[in-house]
């Protein structure tokens, strides 16, 4: 039996390569497993374009942590942050900057609206206490793309400093550090590069790091004492998750055998196409219009039916090997399914399927809409 292809936004589904590289146990402190670390952080450069400007700081744990490090480190404490929130994970990350003391501003749209960069340009102008712009690239409540180019384009000129969570984005959507000026990228092992959960990166403009002495209010998640260690040592601070660098390396060695961001892009836009094509022949509706969708998670709503219940929906769907996505949105229903991980059009195919067959069980559809 095949193991369940996940169709989330990562954990995702990995190759067998991926899987095979934790087979071995590596030393925290040998000079293989410091090697393996300086070349992921040197990868993860060229992906951004930013060999030139800026550093790597690998971290342990989830992207949460390293999004909670990027603004604990990078916001003075004396700083504001301007978060642009339309869904979950704006709102998580003003939340970040709330706990740790930082003040806070929020830019909010509704579910599925972008920010728009003239907004944002107004409340700099506005208010001179805000010294940094937090923005979603994608925002994986809905799947919508925010137009982070033109937004670090209004914060340069304003003279504020940008973070960028693309979590979910980067790897497959291209931003080009030199492009789309940012002080910090945050992203993680699990997402669109294909490696497994455990790792977290803040991609950091070198300048902006070293301004950051003091700032930060915690020790673990200090990404300047955390770069300098590493740089002078070759080694983490702390014990790092050496099977899931390993797998994240092995992960990257494939994505630049696959021809690197344009053909994973590529392979994520004919899988979302393919996905949007299947279930919309099912008389499903997608929550974006195509327009605003990233080809990383697609929102759906949920079937218009009285009986409709998404655990039995899942259930139904899981039974025939793929593992969907709950929806995050609080004013109607919705699910999610990903369009991203080790999967292609085939594994689509089968997940268009294999909805198809639950629903016809569950008796939501009509027998005519998917004949």
């Amino acid at each position: 039996m095949r193991e369940p292809i996940l169709l989330t936004p990562g954990p995702l589904t990995t190759s067998l390569a991926t899987k095979t590289a934790m087979l071995n146990d590596w030393g925290s402190w040998d000079g293989a497993f410091n090697a393996l670390t300086a070349r992921v952080c040197l990868q993860l450069l060229r992906i951004a374009g930013a060999e030139d400007s800026h550093v790597c700081v690998p971290l342990q744990g989830s992207g949460t942590f390293a999004v909670e490090a990027a603004v604990g480190s990078l916001v003075p404490r004396g700083g504001k942050l301007l978060v642009l929130v339309n869904g979950a994970y704006g709102k998580r990350m003003a939340r970040i900057a709330g706990a740790i003391g930082r003040r806070v501003a929020v830019l909010e749209t509704p579910d599925g609206v972008a920010p728009d960069p003239a907004a944002v340009e107004s409340l700099l102008r506005a208010d001179p206490g805000i010294t940094h712009v937090g923005v979603i690239q994608c925002e994986t409540s809905t799947g919508i793309l925010n137009p982070v180019a033109e937004i670090a384009a209004v914060t340069a000129r304003a003279g504020r400093r940008l973070i960028v969570d693309a979590m979910s984005a980067f790897g497959a959507l291209p931003l080009d550090a030199g492009a789309a000026p940012y002080d910090a990228l945050i992203a993680s092992s699990n997402k669109c590069l294909e490696g497994v959960p455990g790792m977290g990166f803040v991609i950091v403009r070198a300048e902006a790091l070293e301004e950051a002495e003091g700032n930060c209010h915690s020790l673990a998640l200090d990404l300047l004492d955390q770069y300098r260690y590493l740089r002078a040592t070759g080694q983490w601070r702390f014990t790092p998750p050496t099977h899931v660098v390993a797998a994240f390396g092995a992960a990257l060695e494939q994505y630049f055998a696959e021809g690197g961001q344009p053909a994973r892009l590529a392979r994520y836009e004919a899988n979302c196409r393919l996905l949007c094509e299947g279930l919309e022949g099912l008389g499903l509706r997608r929550f974006l219009p195509a327009e605003r969708q990233a080809p990383i998670i697609v929102t759906w709503h949920a079937p218009e039916h009285p009986d409709y219940d998404f655990h039995r929906f899942y259930d139904a769907v899981r039974s025939r090997g793929f593992i969907l996505y709950p929806g995050k949105l609080t004013q109607v229903e919705t699910f999610r399914v990903g369009c991203i991980g080790a999967i292609d059009q085939a594994e689509i195919g089968q997940a268009v399927d294999a909805v198809r067959a639950a629903l016809d069980e569950l008796v939501w559809l009509e027998e005519p809409v998917y004949q």
